[in-house]
């Protein structure tokens, strides 16, 4: 293995690059597909032949692109999949998780080979030399092998438990608003409103609210939850003002369709600054696509001047997306690699409210 091709990927060829950037969109589902099918038919040589296919072709892929880093990490899981299929070792919930994981990262990769973006987060290094450390194991050290790539390159233990969706149990505190509770339900029923549009987001406000005011709770509460917990509820409906074409498109967005979606923070602010008691919520709504380098929007602050809460929901938010954002092509990502896709994205969120939420995805995974 070439260190320098995995830490410092070398673009030869931008234009190859990018086709095996889009061959590998569709045919990252395909080994999503197989993983799922063999972990429930291990015996079956079919599955077993299409899943080594798929691999096979994607590290076919990176070689006629002369991408070396797709050849470092599909090399070592084809000669998994070659003992697997000659019956040197099983095919474990663990190593399931290890090749999903693998894959996932080398979408990132790309992404941000193509894109400039620093690589660093993405633990590349670790994650090549464990597949390369499993594909020579004995069949009874594979999982163990697996479990320690796994941390190494996530920072969690392989313990993967069900998100709940289900309401956190918390009080609402006294209030000198009268109307609180009233609101917050008005609030909830707009939400609940929103889910409807389409069955992807079913029980997405319960999950992002009950991971918004843990990590809240787990900083010490420096956040009214009351206005944390408005937020939560207000912070997609201005989508409901837009074209629903636009923000239930599936596939990639124009960039008429990203000027449009831009505009959704906006609009739901302002409904919460025309109701007295909720401009916190308010701000936090508006904020909550800002990023601390000011790539953000609508209005690219920098981190000195997006509100606490924002930055949390950014967060939580965005890991909701990561979890549902290939459902589409009937990917079954795990929480241990959305929380891992999160923490590689160290430029876009706050990093003193990463530590608050990792402690509480590993509470959650390790229950």
């Amino acid at each position: 293995m070439d260190i320098r091709a995995v830490i410092s990927p070398t673009v030869h060829d931008r234009e190859a690059l990018e086709e095996f950037a889009d061959a590998l969109t569709d045919r990252a589902p395909e080994v999503e597909r197989d993983v799922a099918r063999l972990k429930k038919s291990q015996g079956d040589r079919e599955i077993t032949a299409d899943l080594f296919r798929a691999i096979h072709n994607i590290k076919g892929d990176a070689a006629l692109c002369k991408f070396d880093l797709g050849i470092a990490i599909a090399h070592p899981i084809e000669s998994m999949m070659s003992r697997f299929r000659e019956g040197e070792i099983g095919f474990s919930d663990l190593l399931a998780e290890t090749i999903l994981l693998a894959i996932d990262r080398l979408e990132l990769a790309t992404d941000a080979v193509l894109n400039r973006k620093p690589l660093e987060s993405l633990r590349l290094l670790d994650l090549v030399q464990g597949l390369e450390k499993i594909s020579r194991a004995s069949g009874e050290r594979v999982d163990a092998d697996c479990a320690e790539l796994i941390e190494a390159v996530t920072g969690f233990p392989p313990v993967i438990s069900s998100m709940s969706g289900k309401s956190p149990k918390t009080a609402i505190p006294k209030s000198e608003h009268a109307n609180v509770s009233n609101d917050l339900h008005f609030f909830r029923s707009l939400a609940t409103q929103f889910e409807s549009r389409s069955p992807l987001f079913k029980g997405r406000t319960m999950r992002v609210l009950r991971l918004a005011l843990e990590t809240n709770r787990t900083a010490g509460n420096p956040i009214d939850p009351l206005q944390l917990e408005a937020a939560v509820y207000m912070h997609d409906i201005g989508m409901m003002l837009l074209p629903e074409e636009n923000w239930l498109k599936v596939g990639k967005l124009s960039e008429s369709d990203k000027a449009q979606l831009r505009n959704h923070p906006g609009y739901a602010a302002g409904l919460l600054q025309r109701m007295a008691g909720w401009e916190t919520a308010a701000e936090i709504v508006a904020q909550h696509h800002e990023m601390p380098g000011g790539a953000g929007y609508p209005q690219g602050l920098n981190s000195e001047s997006i509100c606490p809460g924002a930055k949390i929901l950014a967060i939580v938010d965005a890991f909701e997306a990561v979890m549902l954002k290939h459902i589409h092509r009937g990917k079954n990502r795990s929480v241990l690699r959305a929380i891992a896709e999160i923490n590689a994205c160290d430029k876009q969120f706050a990093p003193e409210w990463i530590a608050p939420f990792n402690a509480v995805i590993r509470k959650t995974i390790e229950s």
